[in-house]
């Protein structure tokens, strides 16, 4: 097997969230004459994002040298081209929970494209950056919605090491 070579790829630290908030109300119990009036629903109650897992390619083999890509889609999917060989089964797809106002239609935002670094100063790219949400994302019954991401790994020349980054996601009520 001369001439292949074990990368080691990740991305991690995808715990980048924006929401819409406002400050908690509450009825002083001390201070007013009590009442039963329901409190005035806001529509501006905060959004809660939770990256369950992080978009994990794991190792690469590569075999020789030139550029080459992995991709993973959200549905578990992975394809190589180029120079990359093989991607490692425990390569995994992001996975991210969302809890909110129940029955609310939100915007999720990601990035198309983002770049990941590795100790030395060497740069990878995260590209085609999809998820698997259809029409416009609506949380449950329970205010909960959860969806899965993946995207394409762009690789050339000598890129040997650890890459990480960051991938802000960015949900907000419509």
């Amino acid at each position: 097997m001369c001439g292949l070579k074990h990368r080691a790829l990740l991305i991690a630290g995808l715990a980048a969230a924006a929401a819409i908030s406002s400050p908690a109300g509450a009825q002083c119990r001390l201070c007013n004459q009590p009442t039963a009036d329901r409190p005035e629903d806001k529509p501006d109650g905060d959004v809660e994002l939770q990256v369950e897992t992080d978009l994990s390619f794991d190792r690469l083999i590569i075999s020789g040298s030139g550029g080459g890509a992995a991709t993973i889609r959200p549905d578990g999917a992975k394809s190589v081209e180029g120079s990359v060989a093989e991607i490692s089964p425990r390569a995994m797809v992001g996975t991210v929970l969302v809890h909110g106002e129940a029955n609310r239609l939100v915007r999720v935002d990601l990035p198309r494209r983002i770049e990941l670094y590795s100790m030395g100063g060497s740069r990878i790219t995260l590209d085609d950056v999809v998820t698997d949400l259809k029409g416009p994302p609506r949380l449950d019954a329970a205010g909960n919605l959860s969806f899965r991401f993946g995207g394409r790994l762009i690789v050339s020349g000598d890129t040997d090491g650890q890459y990480r980054g960051e991938l802000p996601i960015t949900v907000e009520y419509l």
